[in-house]
């Protein structure tokens, strides 16, 4: 049933998608009382009913109902610039601004259904007037809109000759679910939802732990088998590669295993067949991952890593002990720290309670380029930084820290200063979300938005800090060939940066040659430590403009790519505007002691200071996945998250295989790797990227 599901699914429908057109024809609908047509809560509450209204779409081969491609219809070029531009008039929130990447109350919804949830709103209207009364009318518009979209899909699969999904369907229409396949259902409507309203990486949380009672009940009355189980949740996260279609994938986290909001184990059998499940997809999403604790069971690390093994570059592999004790380091309390789960690529959430995620980039080396030329870019002469002092001043690593440092300080305070102010300058009335809205705790309690005083928690803003290796290798140079061995000024070695080497070639290449991060070196490792640190107690001061925090993290995604044609050359002996060193990992083939000293290195810096999250990119031959060594393999993640990784992802695709990928991708068009944060087909990469991968150095294990 799975590969005709497939099969299905390479075969789009014709037309445009009309989710503007929709959207703009429930924002120009009068209201009763004729107010004046601003974006006010019941026009945001009819556009998404309006996006409710489209038609559903059911696959022949369909156990769960849901799909984006009831938004492609016929529509006119004139239909289009209408809609476009209304849509434009009334404006939306964006990543930036806290839209998506969000993890919704799941286990809330499925416990109270859709009636349950209406019937709380109404609750909390009879204790409120005003604005807050008439949010929550929006609130409750929304959901009834919702109620209308799924008995759409029980009827369509009725006609479809579908008839146990239009019951499922029927079931939950308006009362709680009873079963795993009602349950399921209903989640996967919601995300539909999501999606169909335009938002991204929204994910489906802690999947095991809120759909096990279901599936645990179900089992034991001997109404669902494991097999079973295993075939509705594959026809689920099948779909959501529909968005190939119009040219990129979704990024879905789902979160396996960890610890319970007591601090028990927490995987469970269905952790199990959501893991099968993604390997039988066999596709880019969803971005699996899988949380491991100190009381997780070897038994389910070595499942993950056979999942691995294939060659898709998932399931990602988390920390439990770091990423709960960052949380608790940002004033979560524990229990809620333990029920965490994960936004988009890597991102720590906590689950249903925060408005939505939003991140960017801090370029960290680029200012130990202008710590080295007094705040001035030695790309294009500009001045960018502040006045720090001259190299011929700086007799100590001490002294360039201190510029360093200072350097950050000033590129941090233009970074907030930015995101504050993008997201102060619009009326929070008009900018409202009321159907994400009924998915966040204590939204329907007080009856407020999301964005704006609801959730329980305030907003969280990622800063993704690029170059740790890179910034870790090059203070290390500078120690070694200025201070140590005396190869150097500092004076010259800024003049061999500027040349990017060209005349200074022996230079650069004891510079390459010098001890490097990422080999069990405690000399290096420290300026990894020091990276974490320092720009911790930098952003740590910020608040958004909500009160929330600044969090950083190491997760750069590709984005080391463009980033280094910032950064002019670096004294670790990169050259200008290569490459940077990929998120939180070492310098691509830097690591020469093997993955163990690797590991070793990674582990040093407190990431319980990194909230947002790390990640790690390491490659293995497909050797290191036999039966015969996963147990030594499992073993490594074990100590390496003991001693304070906080993340790992692995490739399993050999360098041979890459390499002939790339001169003929016609042969590879489901070869799937890990790229960063996600998986995605390696032919579909830029060039760049795939050269990014290749380069990492591949452990033999």
């Amino acid at each position: 049933m799975l590969s005709e599901l497939k099969k299905e699914l390479t075969v789009h429908p014709q037309g445009t998608l009309i989710r503007n057109v929709l959207l703009a024809k429930g924002y120009t609908q009068p209201l009763e009382d004729n107010s004046c047509p601003v974006a006010t809560p019941m026009r945001r509450a009819n556009a998404f009913a309006s996006l409710m209204t489209a038609e559903p779409h059911v696959y022949k081969n369909d156990l769960i109902a849901g799909s984006i491609y009831g938004l492609v219809q016929p529509s006119s070029a004139d239909e289009q610039e209408w809609a476009n531009r209304v849509c434009a008039l009334y404006g939306s929130r964006s990543w930036p601004t806290n839209f998506d990447h969000y993890a919704p109350d799941y286990r809330r919804l499925v416990t109270d259904g859709i009636a349950g949830t209406i019937a709380r709103i109404d609750a909390s209207a009879q204790k409120h007037q005003g604005r807050e009364a008439e949010f929550l009318a929006a609130m409750r518009k929304c959901m009834e809109a919702f109620s209308g979209y799924i008995a759409g899909y029980a009827e369509a699969a009725e006609k479809a000759g579908l008839s146990d999904v239009a019951q499922t369907c029927r079931a939950v229409v308006s009362a709680p679910p009873k079963t795993f396949r009602q349950a399921l259902q209903l989640v996967w409507l919601t995300h539909n939802a999501f999606v169909i309203e335009g938002r991204f990486a929204m994910a489906l949380g802690r999947l095991d732990q809120y759909l096990y009672p279901f599936y645990r009940d179900d089992i034991k009355s001997g109404a669902l088998t494991r097999e079973y189980a295993l075939e509705l949740v594959s026809h689920t996260l099948i779909k959501i590669g529909e968005f190939r279609f119009f040219g990129f994938d979704d990024t879905v986290n789902i979160a396996i295993g960890g610890v319970d909001r007591e601090g028990n184990d927490a995987v469970n059998e269905l952790s199990r067949v959501i893991l099968e499940a993604v390997r039988l997809c066999n596709i880019p999403g969803p971005n699996l991952s899988a949380r491991i604790s100190s009381k997780t069971d070897k038994s389910f690390i070595r499942d993950c890593l056979r999942v691995i093994g294939t060659g898709i570059g998932y399931p990602a592999l988390m920390n439990d002990e770091v990423n709960v004790a960052s949380l608790v380091r940002r004033g979560v309390p524990l229990e809620e720290a333990r029920d965490y789960s994960m936004v988009g690529c890597i991102e720590n959430f906590v689950t249903g309670a925060q408005p939505p995620w939003c991140d960017g980039r801090f370029n960290t080396p680029k200012y130990l380029e202008l710590a080295l030329n007094e705040g001035t870019c030695m790309q294009t002469g500009r001045h960018m930084g502040i006045n720090t002092v001259p190299v011929s001043q700086m007799k100590s690593m001490s002294d360039v820290l201190d510029a360093f440092r200072q350097q950050m300080e000033y590129g941090a305070l233009d970074y907030v200063t930015w995101f504050n102010n993008e997201n102060s300058r619009y009326n929070p009335w008009h900018y409202t979300q009321p159907f994400i809205s009924c998915f966040c705790r204590d939204c329907i309690d007080r009856g407020l938005n999301i964005n704006d005083g609801g959730a329980l928690y305030p907003s969280v803003h990622g800063v993704g800090l690029m170059g740790i290796a890179t910034v870790a290798d090059s203070l290390y140079a500078i120690e070694y060939a200025v201070f140590e061995k005396k190869l150097c000024t500092l004076e010259q070695l800024v003049e061999a940066l500027k040349a990017d080497y060209v005349g200074f070639e022996p230079l650069r290449a004891e510079l390459l040659s010098a001890p490097k991060y990422g080999n069990n070196i405690p000399q290096v490792d420290k300026y990894a430590q020091w990276f974490v640190t320092s720009q911790y107690d930098i952003f740590s001061k910020y608040h958004t403009p909500d009160g929330g925090w600044y969090s950083i993290g190491i997760a750069s995604n590709v984005a080391n790519i463009p980033a280094g044609t910032e950064v002019a050359a670096t004294p670790d002996g990169r050259r200008n505007k290569e490459p940077l060193s990929d998120a939180a990992s070492i310098m691509h083939g830097m690591d020469k002691n093997g993955p163990s000293a690797a590991l070793l290195s990674l582990s040093k810096p407190d990431y319980t200071k990194s909230a947002l999250g790390t990640v790690v990119n390491q490659k293995y031959s497909p050797n290191a996945f036999r039966e015969d060594k996963l147990d030594k393999l499992a073993s490594m993640v074990q100590v390496y998250f003991s001693k304070g990784g906080q993340e790992l992802q692995i490739n399993a695709v050999s360098r041979e295989v890459l390499q002939d990928a790339m001169e003929h991708p016609e042969n590879y068009s489901s070869l799937i790797v890990r790229v960063s944060g996600f998986s995605a087909y390696y032919t579909c990469l830029s060039r760049d990227v795939q050269k990014d991968i290749l380069r990492r150095t591949e452990h033999e294990g």
